[in-house]
Order: C-alpha cells, then structure tokens, then sequence
C-alpha cells in the first residue's frame, strides 16, 4: 500500500480505546456539523447542504433496532413502500431481504451482531420536524474488520504500524452478508435528496464523534457507489460469482448453453453427488421447523468452525429469522438413511435468490455443488428468478455456470495520510480487478458462438 506517514492528530493517544455510548469525540480533522446531546448517542444536527439552503431535518443514532419502528424503517428499505399490519411478521418486499427490520433486528436480538462480539449498533437516522423517519443507514462501530467480505486487514495493519489507531470505525453493512443492497435507505418522496446528503453528513458527523477511522459502505449498488464517490468517498470494487437466467426454460435449458465438455461434467457431477442414496429436500414457509433449524445448525457450526474458527450467527438467530420471514427462507437440505446431513440457507428476493450459507455432518463427493448451486439453479427457475447470488468469492463456481460481476463499495478515511495510500492501492487494485474478470469471462463454460 506504501507508506504511511503518522500525524499527530491520528495518533495513538488521539482515539479512545473503546466506545461508550453517549460518549462524545471530536478528531479535529474537519469542521462537521454541530452536535446537540441525546441519549443514548449524540443527535447530529446538520448543516447547511448549500450556502442557500437550510436543512431542516434532523440526524440521530440509535444503539439498537429495536429503538425503530419496524415499518418505518421499512418504508425507507422499501423505498416507500409501507407493509400492512398483518404484513409485519413476514414483510413482503420483494427487492432485497436483508434490508428489511426483521432480518437486521434478529441479528441483534439472536445476539450476533451486538456489541460484544465487536457490532455495536450505530443506526443513523433522518428525520423531518414532524419526527417521519425518512432516511437511515445500518451502521456499525467495529472493533476488527470480521464478518464484512470486503477485507482491509492491510490497511489496519500499516495505519497501526505507523503509529495510528484504525479501530473503532464505521461499517455500514448488512452483518456477515456479501450480498449487494443499497446502505443508504431513502424513504421515496419530495425531499428523498435532501434527506440522502443529510445521512452522509450524519455518517461523517458519527465518524468525528465517535473517533471512528473511517467509514466503509460495503456491497453497494453501482448508482450509490457512483454518487458516494463524486461525494468524496474512494472506490473499490472487487467481485463475486452469479448465475444469469437467461431466459431458460429449465436446468436442461441451460446445461444445453454449456460447452459439450463442461456439460458433461455437471450432469456427472449431479448424479455422482446423489449416489449414496442421498435425497434433496427444499423446505419454505411452514414447512420450516425447529428441527430443521436444530440440523442446519449443527452444520453451520462444524463447518463455521472448521473454516473460520468462530461462526458468527446463534442458534436464536434462525429460529428469529424462520419465525419472520419464513416464506423469504428456502432450506435446502440433503437427507441420507433418514438423517438429515447437509444443507443450505437461502433467501429470496425479487429477482433474485441468495445463497447464503451451507454445511454439513457428512463428506460426499460434489454435494457442496449440488446443494449450494445447481439446486439453487432449479429453484430459481422454478420461481422465474433472474439470478442466483451464491456468496463471496470462489472461481470455482464458474465451471457451474456462474458468471464473474464486480461488486462495490466506499470508504471514507478521515486522515489524510492513510486516504493518500488507500487511494493510490485501490487505483491499482480497481484495474487488477477489471483484468482478472475480463480474464475469467474468456474461461466461462458456455459454448461460443
């Protein structure tokens, strides 16, 4: 990344070592908006979006989720649209599923994303005179850079290194969920704008107050990428892999758009994953029980263990998220002797299923493929998806059928210094990532016209 050169506002001393609500903190880097006392945080009052406008709208944090009102922040994740009543235990917007109240407040309440395990809630609220809730942000203090999928581990390292403090920052971000989503939630109106510059005014505010090093908007759709960085914020991008309908009328629809050779090779593959006399269950909706969270469970937590160390999500947290939001859900699970042995988490939205996460008690040959993408390929074209999100990384996905996309994010760093060395990394990086997926495309398994 280069060198870092530390400066005496950014050192060590400057930042406090830990973040104690309603506790106040001023960097000194930039002049910021002024800052009116409420509990538990500071509310944030902005200022003047232009010299000849005055914004009558208000900036505040609040700890937890359950500090909102579901349907109001909905209506901001939903961009305006409002459930009814009887909606609210099942929210029915179709565009993204891990926006919405249920899925962030179960992370809170399940105990995943809390305080304690380094995701201390930081929501940044816009609100009008009248007290409408008409923009917020999911938001953040972290104290390490785990469960993001947008790593910056180098950059924590050398800023430390060169004698300033990285931790605590701000990540505005769906926790432990690589899925793209817009962070900046604006409820659909005539001061939609307005109330869109005064969050990121509330974000930066946040970040002076809190002695935050940065702030980072992960996932982004390209739009808000864009617009972040004409506002200041540097780019990043790097990729994933998803799968593209295009147009099949089923799965053999779209093994016949492969090469012969890779064709070959999934249809073995599919039958060589079921030859133990494995069966493949998907469950949504009611069909979902508590013994069926009790099994996914247990394999979420031998394969989070063996690959991470420390899953990140409780076993509260499924039994939350499959109360709420049981007919967004679809488990996908492997039985073999009777006995529950893999499975899969997915979401639905709009267009889209996102695959979230997979595990299982048993190895057997390519049933990781067959549970985690081509059954998430049957059931998107069973509901007329257009795509499959199947998680971060992995090339190995391609041979499967799915495509390289670049994903986005922001990233606002409050000193100089370190802004001048990341900014000069992603530059380079942003090229790197355009070459390798120009690359990959050239190895896709589609047959060539």
């Amino acid at each position: 990344m280069g060198p870092l050169v530390p400066t005496r506002s950014c050192s060590k001393g400057s930042h406090p070592r830990t973040i104690v609500p309603g506790a106040a903190h001023t960097s000194g880097h930039e002049p910021g908006p002024c800052i009116a006392p409420a509990a538990p945080y500071r509310s944030v009052v902005t200022q003047p979006m232009t010299p000849s406008h005055t914004s009558t709208l208000t900036v505040r944090v609040a700890p937890s989720l359950a500090q909102v009102d579901a349907r109001a922040w909905d209506a901001c994740a939903q961009g305006g649209f409002i459930p009814e009543p009887s909606e609210a235990a099942t929210p029915t917007d179709p565009r993204n599923p891990f926006l919405v109240h249920a899925f962030l407040s179960a992370l809170e309440e399940s105990g995943s994303a809390v305080p304690r395990s380094g995701w201390a809630g930081a929501h940044v609220l816009v609100e009008d005179a009248d007290g409408t809730l008409l923009a917020c942000a999911p938001c953040y203090l972290k104290s390490h850079s785990q469960g993001e999928y947008v790593f910056d581990y180098g950059w924590a390292d050398a800023y430390e290194r060169a004698g300033g403090r990285y931790y605590p920052k701000l990540q505005v971000s769906v926790p432990f969920t690589p899925a793209t989503g817009p962070r900046l939630l604006v409820r659909a109106g005539p001061r939609a704008e307005e109330a869109r510059a005064t969050l990121v005014e509330g974000l930066r505010s946040l970040r002076r107050q809190t002695g935050a090093s940065s702030i980072h908007l992960t996932f982004l759709p390209r739009g808000d990428w864009e617009d972040l960085g004409r506002r200041g914020f540097l780019q990043r991008t790097d990729q994933q892999f998803h799968w593209t309908n295009d147009g099949y009328g089923g799965f053999d629809d779209f093994l016949a758009a492969l090469a012969s050779r890779k064709r070959k090779v999934v249809k073995r593959e599919r039958r060589d994953a079921l030859a133990n006399g494995i069966e493949i269950v998907h469950l949504t909706g009611s069909d979902i029980r508590e013994e069926h969270w009790d099994a996914f469970f247990a394999f979420y937590m031998d394969t989070g263990s063996r690959k991470w160390g420390r899953p990140y999500l409780t076993r509260t947290f499924f039994s939350l998220v499959g109360e709420r939001m049981a007919d967004r859900i679809v488990l996908i699970m492997a039985r073999r002797g009777g006995r529950w042995i893999a499975g899969a988490i997915n979401f639905v939205g709009a267009d889209a299923l996102y695959g979230r996460n997979w595990g299982c008690i048993e190895d057997h040959p390519f049933l990781h493929f067959e549970v985690c993408y081509y059954q998430a390929i049957d059931f998107a074209l069973s509901r007329g998806l257009k795509r499959v999100e199947a998680g971060a990384q992995g090339e190995h996905k391609l041979a499967r059928g799915y495509r390289p996309v670049t994903t986005y994010s922001a990233h606002d760093l409050a000193d100089p210094a370190l802004r001048r060395a990341v900014a000069d990394y992603l530059q380079r990086e942003r090229l790197y990532v355009e070459a390798a997926q120009e690359e990959l495309l050239e190895h896709a398994p589609f047959r060539k016209e």
